[in-house]
């Protein structure tokens, strides 16, 4: 199920992202994990819900109802730069 999804996201992964801590074959895996955790989220979700999620550091998988049986999937990478500035911490006026 969602194959065609986790194709297209493995082809945008291998072309457009750089990570270092998963190869493409462990992202494929990760892919697969993710979605077999997104289906049971979304299968077992209680009422009134209407998402199924399930995430890593570098992955995220909605799974959404539609008015149809089929849910929407969305593959979202998590991205992140190693320039990013990092937040500084915020001072209390106890501190100062």
């Amino acid at each position: 199920m969602f194959k065609t999804e986790i194709d297209e996201a493995l082809h945008a992964y291998d072309r457009h992202i750089v990570c270092l801590h998963k190869t493409p074959e462990d992202c494929e895996a990760s892919l697969y994990s993710l979605m077999d955790k997104a289906i049971k989220a979304y299968d077992n979700r209680g009422p009134h819900l209407r998402h199924g999620i399930a995430l890593d550091k570098q992955v995220t998988i909605i799974l959404s109802q539609t008015e149809n049986e089929r849910p929407l999937c969305g593959i979202y990478f998590n991205l992140h730069s190693p320039y990013q500035k990092k937040a500084l911490a915020k001072v209390s006026k106890e501190d100062e």
